[in-house]
């Protein structure tokens, strides 16, 4: 048994919190949102969905107390990880592994400066749609696969550690595996990221709605694309030769999910557009190119949020 926090347990976060302690460990689910720590200590967590029917029991907390952990999941939002990662510091101990879990590029860094490279691993969850039914209830549709690798290739987590984190997450049901690349796992699923998360929060559309529709899908093939030449521009040794059936490929295995931007204007939050589609055209400037299609939906989005309360 593993003694493992979860600082931010969202819809995803969630997800990890219940399932990891559905197999057996000691988990210590840690959110700001007092009425979800509280149905959780109350009731336990409802889980449903790819993975069946789950009321799970955990320790909570509202604020990361000093209490030293195996695992540390940082499993917030891209605009809340630094905070997170700074109040995870309270939970770490020597051997502590820290591994962060968010959608884009960018959150790795800030996680690092807060409790260290040489601790740090950078997951990536592919294939699952998750959403909040309230305090105390997560429902997720699919259960790809989690990815993980050091931050610090090198100089920090060794494959050894990294594959008993992979065997934590797989004794708890989902299929987990270490990699030497990170960094192009990233990049192959930001790819699909921009493909559908604008669009999808845009239009107000399905995943698959976006894929098959007339005026969306040439959208979203655009943005894909153009991430995928803005990868390639980069030297990132991603595994894709073709974008548009990779795009096609993911999105075929969830067509009916919510990407997390669209879930976020329904709610009327902001959402982590600058970690995803508005890191496209960053990441073509380093190399001297533009990136338009993802400018432009990135930019949209956001006009859309200046009327959304700040987190």
């Amino acid at each position: 048994m593993a003694r493992i926090a979860v600082v931010g347990c969202g819809a995803m976060g969630s997800v990890y919190a219940g399932l990891l302690a559905a197999s057996g460990h000691d988990v210590l689910a840690v959110d700001p949102w007092a009425a979800h720590m509280e149905a959780i200590a109350e009731r336990g967590l409802q889980v449903s969905g790819a993975s069946g029917e789950h009321r799970v029991r955990m320790r909570t907390a509202t604020v990361a107390p000093a209490e030293p952990m195996d695992l540390v999941i940082v499993a917030t939002k891209a605009a809340e990880v630094a905070a997170a990662a700074r109040q995870a510091r309270a939970l770490l101990g020597p051997e502590t592994v820290v591994l962060t879990i968010q959608n884009g590029l960018g959150s790795a860094e800030r996680v690092a400066e807060a409790v260290g490279a040489e601790r740090l691993a950078v997951g990536i969850a592919g294939g699952f749609g998750a959403a909040m039914r309230g305090p105390g209830a997560v429902h997720h549709n699919g259960m790809e696969i989690v990815r993980m690798g050091a931050h610090a290739p090198g100089a920090g987590l060794d494959a050894a550690r990294l594959e008993q984190v992979a065997a934590l997450w797989r004794g708890a049901g989902f299929r987990a595996e270490a990699v030497a690349d990170i960094a192009a796992m990233q990049w192959e699923k930001l790819i699909c990221n921009c493909a559908y998360s604008a669009p999808c929060a845009l239009a107000g559309m399905t995943v698959g709605q976006v894929m098959d529709d007339a005026e969306m899908g040439p959208v979203s093939r655009a943005c894909a694309t153009e991430a995928w030449e803005v990868a390639r521009a980069r030297g990132v040794a991603i595994d894709v030769a073709d974008p548009i059936a990779h795009v096609r490929a993911f999105g075929a295995r969830i067509p009916h999910a919510k990407p997390s931007l669209l879930l976020d204007h329904e709610a009327g939050r902001r959402s982590e557009i600058d970690a995803i589609n508005g890191a496209i055209p960053r990441e073509a400037a380093k190399v001297g190119a533009t990136a338009p299609v993802n400018a432009a939906l990135a930019a949209l989005v956001r006009v859309r949020e200046r009327g959304f309360p700040a987190a």
